[in-house]
């Protein structure tokens, strides 16, 4: 980690402060944490080259444009980048309507809804595990007018690397769905679904282990598997989907 003193101006909070002195002590872990990342994504690019082959073609065949989505995002240190993720809507979708996407978005085109059924859109982001913009557990990448909106609190999440997975990604991996009936769905994104994320996101700060993120990591395979994780998250999801009514 960077010396306090180097952190950009918005991050030397006291919000920040409280966080940074824990993971500061958990040096070691961070540093496994970053020699996994390397070898396991290296590991996985060589494995699954032909089934990027494969989502390649099956993109340029179905619709015109790249093969790869790149949008800007925001990551550690409030570093910007522009991220990997296999395409799955029409060309220039982000300048069509909102930068989140929402269930049964016209937007998205017939091999791309394939491939995020499947949750395959995001598995090239190893290749942004491999160079360092990201790591496989952490806080989501958001784009740079929803970080903007962050409180001084949520800032600690730049503390590390975003992330390819995390608790609240599990929590809300049908973020979408909530999002498809709402008017406005950039505000109900800002002012409800982003602050109940942060609290997952902040809490993994706070109790970070490689354990906790080994776990994390399956519970993901688990997630796209589609098995549940209890009553207590079906609580949730129907709490957030009453509040989200509540404001539509």
């Amino acid at each position: 980690m960077k010396k306090w003193d180097q952190l950009p101006e918005e991050m030397k909070v006291p919000q920040v402060r409280k966080y940074y002195n824990i993971l500061q002590k958990k040096w070691l872990s961070l540093a496994l944490k970053r020699t996994f990342d390397i070898v396991v994504s290296a590991i996985m690019l060589v494995l699954f080259s032909p089934l990027f082959l494969i989502l390649a073609i099956a993109i340029k065949a179905d619709s015109e444009g790249p093969v790869f989505f790149r949008q800007e995002r925001v990551t550690q240190y409030a570093k910007r980048f522009r991220i990997f993720k296999f395409r799955t809507m029409v060309n220039n979708a982000d300048k069509m309507g909102s930068q989140v996407t929402v269930g049964n978005d016209k937007r998205i085109t017939r091999v791309g809804s394939l491939i995020r059924k499947f949750r395959l859109d995001e598995i090239c982001q190893l290749i942004d595990v491999f160079r360092g913009t990201m790591t496989f557990v952490g806080t989501r990448p958001e784009v740079p007018k929803y970080v903007e909106k962050y409180t001084p609190e949520m800032r600690a999440t730049l503390l590390l690397p975003a992330g390819v997975t995390s608790q609240a990604s599990i929590c809300y991996k049908d973020e979408d769905k909530l999002l498809e009936d709402a008017d406005d769905v950039d505000k109900v994104y800002v002012e409800k679904i982003l602050p109940e994320k942060m609290k997952y996101n902040l809490a993994a700060i706070r109790d970070f282990s490689l354990m906790s993120e080994f776990k994390t990591m399956i519970m993901t395979v688990l997630a796209v598997a589609g098995l549940d994780f209890g009553k207590s998250d079906k609580r949730r999801r129907k709490s957030a989907n009453r509040r989200r009514k509540a404001d539509v």
